[in-house]
Parts: structure tokens; C-alpha cells; sequence
């Protein structure tokens, strides 16, 4: 099946809604010939080689003109809507290396622009002309009085959002002057709210790289014997998702965590890099995602690498799917994301308690803050062009952090609202670092069973069961379709399920 058609109408109407909310940012200003000026990645290269690095473009550019190549500029009209691109102009020998040269008119009917010019023109574009004067036929006939440029702080990742640079116009590093005033300050919150709320073009991308995601995670399951390395299971997934969806990248480093590997939360980097031996006895977890056109998907599934759950990997497994299914419950518009951790964390409880693992009233383990112990990152994230989207904390609203454990973590604190895309991924880890905090300490060790810790759990690794759904009216909707039962793990580890229409479906 070849990868779907993704039109570049998804882009225009990006372009649309900002220049929405633009406009009434605009307004009590003083501006009238407001443009937006954005600059699209560069090529990287492996340190001081000339190796280059598989290229992907910067999200928010993309987000606006559905860019794949590197080197553009762009810029949009905010009254009109009128968008150009800027193409680097590339010397002759680059059709000998890197195929054939494409004129600025590929590229205005490939991205449906209005106009496509020459990088090295933009700064004779954006100050060439004297105010009010006429251009030629079906240009701009005043040049901008500001220009919007994307500076920023994520809150997500705490890396500022870079600006661009054009010489001789704006200022390096963001600093005030240049040739036109520019404005640093009102583009990045619009556009990062314009991200939070998808539109049904970019859903049905998502829905898209979801479904490519499950496939993969499925085929991944009814591979696993003992004996392979984590890596194989990577490499699995990777094919498939390359293979049959066009997926040349995944959204973030693939998590293959077997035994006590998968304790830790991110595990899969350079120094971890998914390479321990499958054992029998060993609990899986399977963190991976992914990325078509720049669209995210993020899913975890967790199963035994023998394929028949014991009794207490049935007992952590159920816990943690009791509390992904309590959240998909209660989730809906008007719902505040703190309080859906929350809810994750006293169902995590009351099933610990159920199976023995933790000691005493509820309420008091609440109070106490116990499942941050045993689940030690937050709930969830926004996902969108980023795995880790943007808007979870805009300073606008003001929000702060919970500084407990457990809740400092949390990706977002909105109240969620209809057309958000976010993850449900509540977990319950054995990491000895918190194992060692819990039952050494005095005040607290007496809420949990510490002889079945040590016996049974020591060295257990950790479930994780991760969703990715749509904020709907009155619910969500969930564009994972992965194995969320122990019925179905073992019926997709046995065979008896081959695709995803087989497996439980909750939404």
C-alpha cells in the first residue's frame, strides 16, 4: 500500500489560522503591513565531516509550508495571506552530484504558493523597495512595516525556538534592529496554539503514521523469541515502518527495553543502546513511534518474552492497564490534565494494594505521593510535528508546576480541550535508585510489602501501555490500536492474531 497523499491544502490551512490569530494580535498595535518571516532547516553534517545527516525539517516551517528540502526561507502577508518561499540558489555542479536543478516554478506548483524566489533576493524583497512604492505586476506593493519572527522559549524542552536570520535585515541571536523593525515576541505563543489544535487534515496524518505504528508494534510481537538482542526488535520495527509506510524516520530513539532494561525510562541511547539478550522470564518493553511527513506517532506495548504472562506480570501488567483504561474514561473536554495523573496514580494504588505489593488505606498512600515511586514521570504529552509538541505550559495562562515527584514531570497542566492530541502512558517501574528511597526510609517503608519486593521485583523491569488519542466532544477518540489485554498479547505472541482489527478495541 503505497503512504497516503498528504495535500499541501493541510499547510494553507495552517497558514489560515494563523494569520487568524495574528490579526487580532495585530490589531491593537500600530501595524498595518505585518509579515511573517520564518527560516527552514539547514543541512547538519557529522562534526567536522562531511558527512551529512539525514535531513528533517524544523517543525514549525514545516507546519506552514509542508518544506521537505533545506535551505528555504518563508515568508507569509498576514492581512492577505499571501505566502513566497526563497529557494537557495544552487551552483551548476550540484546536477552533477545531487540530480537535476529545480526551477522556482517546481517548487510554487509543487508547494501551491504564490510566489517562489531566490534566497538571495529575500533582503531586496523585505527593504528594496521605498514605502508605498509600485512593484511589478502581481508583487507586494508596500514592503512591511514589521516583521514576525519565531522566537521562543519551548516549555517542553526548555531549547529556545531560533529565529531567522537574514543579513543585513534582522539582527543575529534575536536582538533589536535591522533594516525593518522586527518583532520578536508575538509570533512564537500564536503559533505554538495554532500546534496544540489539530486540524482534520493533519488527524488523518496522524491517524496514518498511528496505524503504520501499530502494524509495526504487531509484527515486532509475533517475532520475539529468546535468544534475540533488543536491537533485533528495533530493526523489526524500523523495516516495517519504512517498508510498508514510507516512514524514512522515527519520531524519537526507539526504547527496547527486556528484563531490567526496561526500568529505564529512556532507555535505547548511545549508552544504552538496546543491545541485551532476550531472556527467558524477561518482561518487554517496547517504546517506539513512527514519523511520516514530520507527523509523530508514539506507542508503547509491553508483553513476556516467553509469550504467557506469569502471575506477576499479570499482576503489574492489568495494574497498569487499569489505569490507562480509568483515564481513557474520564477523559473530555474540560478535564484538567493534572487531575487525570491523579486519577492514574490512585487506581495504580488501589490495584498494588489489591495484589499485595502495597500496604494500607488508599487515601494515605495518596497523601504520601507512593506511585511516584513506582511511576516517577508524568501521564502524558502533547504530539503533533514533535513527539513532545509544544504548548504544554504557554506562559499566557500562567500554569506552574507541581514540584512532587511524579507530578514535576508532567509534560502539560492544561485543561484539555477538543482537538488536542495527546499521550496516555501511565507506567509501574522496579528502578532500584527508588526502590533503595522507598524502603529505606522510615516514614515510608511501611506502605509497601518489602519482602515481596525484594523476592518477586527486584530486577523486574517495568510495564508501560502508551495511546496516542484525540480530545473529541465528550471523550476521546484512541489512534492506537495495540494489544492492551493479556488475552491479546498472548493471542498476538501465539499467532491467533495477525492484525490490529483482531485486538480489543476500548475507543
Amino acid at each position: 500500500m503505497p503512504p497516503i497523499e498528504v495535500p499541501m491544502s493541510l499547510y494553507a490551512e495552517n497558514r489560515q489560522k494563523l494569520c487568524a490569530r495574528l490579526k487580532k494580535k495585530l490589531a491593537s498595535t500600530q501595524y498595518k503591513r505585518a509579515m511573517v518571516l520564518m527560516e527552514g532547516g539547514k543541512e547538519e553534517y557529522r562534526h567536522e565531516s562531511d558527512t551529512e545527516k539525514v535531513f528533517r525539517q524544523e517543525s514549525s516551517f514545516v507546519y506552514l509550508f509542508g518544506v521537505k528540502e533545506s535551505g528555504f526561507y518563508g515568508t507569509i502577508e498576514v492581512e492577505s495571506g499571501r505566502t513566497t518561499l526563497y529557494m537557495p540558489r544552487l551552483p551548476p555542479e550540484y546536477a552533477v552530484w545531487m540530480g537535476r536543478i529545480q526551477p522556482p516554478s517546481h517548487f510554487q506548483a509543487l508547494y501551491e504558493v504564490d510566489d517562489v524566489l531566490f534566497v538571495d533576493e529575500l533582503q531586496k524583497e523585505l527593504v528594496g523597495g521605498k514605502e508605498g512604492e509600485e512593484e511589478e505586476e502581481g508583487g507586494r506593493k508596500e514592503r512591511p512595516d514589521v516583521l514576525m519572527l519565531n522566537q521562543g522559549w519551548n516549555t517542553d524542552s526548555g531549547n529556545m525556538a531560533k529565529p531567522a536570520f537574514v543579513e543585513g535585515v534582522t539582527k543575529e541571536g534575536g536582538k533589536e534592529g535591522g533594516l525593518v523593525v522586527c518583532d520578536y515576541e508575538m509570533l512564537y505563543p500564536e503559533l505554538v496554539e495554532c500546534r496544540v489544535f489539530k486540524s482534520e487534515a493533519e488527524l488523518r496524518v496522524l491517524q496514518y503514521v498511528n496505524d503504520i505504528s501499530s502494524d509495526a508494534h504487531l509484527a515486532v510481537m509475533s517475532h520475539v523469541k529468546i535468544g534475540m538482542t533488543e536491537y533485533q526488535l528495533e530493526s523489526l520495527f524500523l523495516h516495517h515502518g519504512y517498508f510498508f509506510g514510507g516512514c524514512r524516520h522515527v519520531a524519537y530513539t526507539s526504547i527496547c527495553g527486556c528484563g531490567p532494561n526496561a526500568a529505564t525510562l529512556h532507555y535505547g541511547h548511545a549508552g544504552a543502546p538496546n543491545d541485551r539478550l532476550i531472556r527467558e522470564g524477561d518482561m518487554l518493553l517496547l517504546d517506539m513511534g513512527a514519523e511520516f511527513r514530520c507527523y509523530a506517532s508514539d506507542i508503547t506495548c509491553s508483553f513476556p518474552a516467553s509469550g504467557r504472562f506469569t502471575q506477576d506480570q499479570k499482576m503489574i501488567f492489568e495494574t497498569v492497564q487499569a489505569m490507562q483504561f480509568a483515564v481513557l474514561d474520564a477523559l473530555k473536554p474540560g478535564v484538567e490534565w493534572v487531575e487525570m495523573h491523579e486519577l492514574a496514580y490512585r487506581v495504580g494504588c488501589e490495584k498494588l494494594v489489591q495484589g499485595g505489593l502495597l500496604v494500607g488505606e488508599v487515601e494515605e498512600l495518596m497523601k504520601e505521593n507512593i506511585m511516584s515511586f513506582f511511576m516517577p514521570h508524568g501521564l502524558g504529552h502533547f504530539m503533533g510535528l514533535d513527539v513532545h509538541d509544544v504548548g504544554g505550559y504557554p506562559p499566557a495562562l500562567g500554569l506552574k508546576r507541581d514540584e512532587k515527584r511524579g507530578y514535576k514531570s508532567l509534560r502539560t497542566g492544561r485543561r484539555m480541550e477538543v482537538g488536542m492530541v495527546i499521550t496516555v502512558e501511565p507506567g509501574v517501574y522496579f528502578v532500584d535508585l527508588l526502590m533503595d528511597e522507598l524502603v529505606g526510609s522510615e516514614t515510608l517503608r511501611g506502605f509497601v510489602n518489602v519482602e515481596m519486593l525484594e523476592s518477586r521485583f527486584r530486577g523486574f523491569g517495568g510495564v508501560r501501555l502508551e495511546d496516542d488519542v484525540v480530545i473529541v466532544e465528550g471523550g476521546v477518540r484512541n489512534m492506537t490500536r495495540a494489544p492492551r489485554t493479556v488475552a491479546d498479547v498472548e493471542g498476538v505472541m501465539a499467532g491467533k492474531i495477525r492484525t490490529k482489527e483482531g485486538l480489543f478495541k476500548k475507543y
